[in-house]
């Protein structure tokens, strides 16, 4: 078992930064610096249209040379959300960016903005961005059900949408007074006893990661799925597709590279641990559910280590087990409670909770991950 952590520009430091943004794949921190707060001002020369990031590049004039940037923005899917197109800006338009630029001195920087030098118009604003990102949700309606009773966890018949907005980004066990970004960065590096009964090992290995910004990410560096329950903290939801007739329920996920999981609801037993799957461990791990009342109890075991099983890189073993329990109090609302016993990482089972809200007339977005960063 592993146990070791794998036009002109100015800098203008006076500049006040943006919000550091919500909705992107990774961790912005980890390879741009705030306190590198910068301003570029240059001439379009490229667009690199891909995921994670879009990129788009820049030459900016210094003194008799020309430098080119590589300024990154959001996804496709969330500048798609936002009004943007692949033809929103054209090559040889003036451009002012404002951002953070990167850690390691490279001619890179996250665009807080972007402005059409000729016009003056805005178009890329992470603070507005992020404030038309909530949905709009519909009056609080019943939860919808089966003929059989039993809630249903997707639309209802001729609807559609998903589920979103989690009320939590990262694992923190409950009773925690601890502060996390988006990404589950620590706001103060000093909680990171506090999140989880860990043992030392797996301690130190979160504090590594948090100190290094997240940057080894897998889900990230090389695209891997994000297992476990994490792909029910990331911003671009999941949805359920409940196939009856073969007693199993999707779990379908808007990042990642479009990945789902299976929930067997057939009354298989699940298998012993590191029994059946020893020799192919999952990334989701191996789920049986059944309905106790209105609550979907879901029990999942035989994972693989390739993952962080959390936003924040809270480590795990082979030994994981996890318990769901999924509910839908209301139209609106999807209850997700989680129990994680993992008695190689962590020094007993601990529990945490978060609810997502439903967002309407909406289908998951496209969204694949690919390895593009300059």
């Amino acid at each position: 078992m592993k146990r070791t952590a794998l036009g002109m520009w100015t800098l203008g430091l006076g500049l006040v930064l943006m919000n550091t943004p919500v909705f992107a794949h990774h961790e912005i921190l980890a390879k741009f610096d705030s306190n590198k707060r910068s301003t570029l001002r240059g001439f379009l020369t490229e667009i690199d249209w891909k995921n994670p990031h879009v990129h788009i590049f820049i030459n900016v004039p210094v003194g008799s040379s020309t430098t080119n940037w590589a300024i990154e923005l959001e996804s496709t899917v969330e500048l798609e959300r936002n009004g943007w197109k692949r033809d929103t800006l054209k090559i040889g338009d003036g451009l002012t960016v404002d951002g953070i630029a990167a850690r390691d001195g490279s001619h890179q920087a996250w665009a807080n903005t972007v402005v059409l030098s000729a016009s003056g118009r805005k178009v890329f604003d992470t603070s507005r961005k992020q404030a038309s990102a909530s949905p709009g949700y519909k009056a609080v309606r019943p939860t919808p059900r089966w003929p059989d009773g039993h809630p249903r966890l997707g639309p209802p018949p001729g609807e559609t949408g998903y589920w979103g907005s989690p009320s939590a980004t990262s694992l923190v066990q409950t009773g925690a007074n601890v502060q996390v970004d988006a990404y589950g960065l620590l706001r103060n590096i000093a909680d990171v006893g506090k999140v989880a009964p860990f043992q030392d090992w797996a301690r130190d290995l979160y504090s590594f990661r948090q100190r290094n910004f997240l940057k080894d990410d897998p889900s990230f560096v090389t695209c891997q799925p994000p297992g476990g329950p994490r792909q029910f903290q990331l911003p671009n939801g999941v949805q359920f597709a409940e196939d009856l007739a073969r007693q199993r329920y999707l779990v379908l996920i808007g990042g990642g590279n479009h990945n789902f999981r299976i929930i067997y609801m057939d009354g298989r037993p699940q298998k012993g641990q590191l029994s059946g799957d020893a020799d192919n461990p999952l990334y989701y791990g191996r789920a049986a559910g059944k309905w106790e009342g209105d609550t979907l109890v879901v029990d999942l075991k035989n994972f693989n280590e390739q993952f962080w099983f959390s936003n924040g890189g809270l480590p795990h073993t082979n030994q994981l087990h996890l318990v769901e329990r999924i509910s839908r109090p209301d139209f609106n609302t999807l209850k997700y409670d989680l129990t994680i016993d993992d008695p190689g990482a962590y020094t007993k089972t601990w529990s945490t909770s978060w609810t997502l809200k439903w967002v309407p007339d909406e289908e998951l977005s496209s969204y694949y991950c690919q390895d593009n960063r300059p």
